[in-house]
């Protein structure tokens, strides 16, 4: 790829990335031209994401574990020579009414999903910094964090800090020429997706004006577009890539029963 969207010479981090919609994106990158770090924790995924991506592209790393991103980091400098783009896929995401939630399942939710994103941008904004040639840093926040979601308050809270860190985090690295910006995605056939039931996957397919779910491949583009030299004017901004969800204020759809 040339021009403006090339991410020739470019080294970007990818957490969560071993598998689902995280390997996805991992690999538009990669047919951007960067070259791409892999992270997770499972490493039976792990193995798989390393056999696509070469030897020494995965590393594994705990995004809530602030060593464990310290070391990861490194790694990638070490192996890659320099980091460009990070972006802070991994996530959590579980079931609860907010009376009924343990305390354990709200902090593993916030611990990944927002703790992990500080983290990882705190340690790379530093390599960023200290290479001096700018960077990016692309949060995946969620839908969630513009609606109230029965049942996920937990994962609404945790996607909604990130969209106000990302804004702050903006301002703060804007004189390193270093960029923040959020995705949020919405409702994707992935494995998560899945267990909705049909009543409700009815429900969202007829308000988004899309008529359907999204694919993972349908994120590539956004996350290229502010990975690469053509975003160099955005920063701080909340993107919904969502079909059109987040707009429509009624079903527009009749589906066929």
């Amino acid at each position: 790829m040339s021009g403006m969207f090339s991410l020739d010479g470019k080294v970007a981090l990818v957490t969560g990335a071993n598998s689902g919609i995280g390997l996805i994106m991992a690999r538009g990158l990669r047919d951007a031209g960067g070259r791409v770090a892999v992270t997770g924790r499972n490493p039976e995924k792990n193995a798989s994401a390393e056999r696509e991506f070469g030897a020494g592209s995965v590393i594994a790393m705990d995004v809530r574990d602030e060593r464990s991103v310290e070391r990861a980091t490194s790694a990638v400098v070490e192996r890659f020579g320099r980091l460009n783009i990070l972006v802070n896929n991994a996530g959590a995401v579980s079931v609860a009414h907010v009376q009924d939630m343990p305390l354990e399942q709200w902090r593993e939710t916030i611990d990944t999903n927002l703790t992990g994103t500080f983290l990882c941008s705190k340690h790379a904004a530093r390599v960023m910094i200290e290479r001096g040639d700018g960077g990016k840093i692309i949060n995946v926040a969620s839908i969630y964090a513009i609606f109230g979601p029965p049942d996920f308050s937990h994962y609404a809270a945790s996607k909604s800090g990130i969209v106000g860190f990302t804004r702050a985090l903006a301002v703060e690295l804007a004189p390193h020429r270093i960029t923040a910006n959020a995705i949020l995605p919405g409702y994707y056939d992935t494995d998560m997706s899945s267990g909705l039931p049909q009543w409700l996957r009815r429900d969202i397919e007829r308000k988004t004006p899309g008529g359907r779910f999204g694919t993972g491949e349908e994120l590539v583009g956004p996350l290229v577009f502010l990975a690469s030299s053509a975003s160099d004017w955005i920063t701080g901004q909340a993107i919904p890539v969502d079909g059109g969800y987040s707009v429509a204020d009624r079903f527009i759809h009749d589906l066929p029963e």
